[in-house]
């Protein structure tokens, strides 16, 4: 009741108000189950990983979402640069384009793990301190739109609507596309579309550039340790990649900006390599996984080749 009495004064709610909302939230054991890392670490499989999300069920919720809205789609990659096959894979990967948002009560979640975050989590204060943050987040989000608290569900980490925005990314980058003076992300698939495309634009999507290319290493000149030490972040020229043995193509090797070696392991087998750009960094910050960010990519291109062609247009 402290902390509701601090946050209803920072975003200065009626405390009375926040004391209630915060009073009738309820731990979720299956809340922090979920929060918490596995004891033992399972080797990362890209293969596996991207048959989880690159199925025939999502690709056909995919079709079905693109045929829907293609007007939407066309107006989103032309005033913002982003792709509609990078709009249509974020929405699929999050939630099968609606299929599943989540059961949780918002609410529930936050509170859970703002006050009871598990404490094995190695970095569980600061994570704890992150979702305090969210439901002050969510409070301040609900009170202005005048929602009820209680009546939004979510994922287990309190994420919302068919993008999965938490309530600071709904406040900070969603947008209403749709014209009717209000964001809704849970039933407006132009509110989705305009939010998941202004999202990368905010983290400085780079209209036409490429999002990776394929590599092949020269393993004689193969400084691989160098390369990787960056993680996914851009770092290195077309031409310093290359000094350190990795073969671009011709596509790749006339690329201008930063590019990163971005290794995606395969369990027992020899992990993938690829060259990912500004705008494969854009991906993964919506979620911080280079599989995460590949799925994406790769499941907006399966449903963009699965569409049939408009009528009287070839495909």
């Amino acid at each position: 009741m402290q902390v509701a009495d601090d946050l209803a004064q920072r975003r200065n709610l009626d405390p009375a108000w926040v004391r209630q909302a915060i009073g009738q939230a309820r731990l979720v054991p299956a809340i922090q189950r979920a929060s918490t890392p596995p004891t033992v670490g399972t080797p990362k499989n890209w293969a596996v990983y991207r048959s989880r999300f690159i199925d025939p069920i999502r690709i056909k919720a995919g079709v079905q979402f693109w045929q829907d809205n293609r007007a939407t789609l066309e107006r989103a990659e032309r005033e913002t640069g982003v792709p509609a096959q990078i709009i249509v894979g974020i929405i699929g990967v999050e939630t099968i384009y609606g299929q599943q948002t989540g059961n949780y009560r918002v609410i529930d979640a936050l509170s859970t793990l703002a006050f009871d975050f598990p404490a094995a989590h190695p970095r569980a204060a600061d994570r704890a301190k992150f979702f305090l943050s969210e439901l002050e987040a969510f409070l301040s989000l609900t009170a202005r739109t005048n929602t009820d608290p209680l009546a939004l569900k979510g994922s287990y980490a309190g994420a919302m609507g068919l993008p999965q925005f938490m309530p600071s990314s709904w406040a900070k980058y969603a947008v209403d596309f749709d014209g009717d003076s209000r964001v809704d992300l849970f039933h407006s698939a132009a509110d989705v579309i305009g939010s998941v495309a202004n999202y990368f634009v905010t983290f400085k999507w780079q209209p036409g550039q490429p999002t990776h290319y394929p590599v092949q290493f020269d393993l004689a000149r193969l400084d691989r340790a160098t390369l990787l030490a960056p993680d996914i972040l851009p770092t290195f020229s077309a031409q310093a990649m290359q000094d350190k043995g990795v073969l671009l193509d011709t596509a790749a090797a006339a690329h201008t900006g930063k590019l990163a070696l971005v290794e995606l392991q395969n369990g027992a087998d020899a992990p993938l390599y690829i060259a990912g750009t500004d705008n494969f960094y854009a991906i993964t910050r919506y979620n911080w996984s280079s599989y995460y960010a590949l799925a994406v990519i790769e499941l907006g291109q399966e449903v963009a080749a699965a569409l049939p062609a408009p009528p009287g247009v070839p495909k």
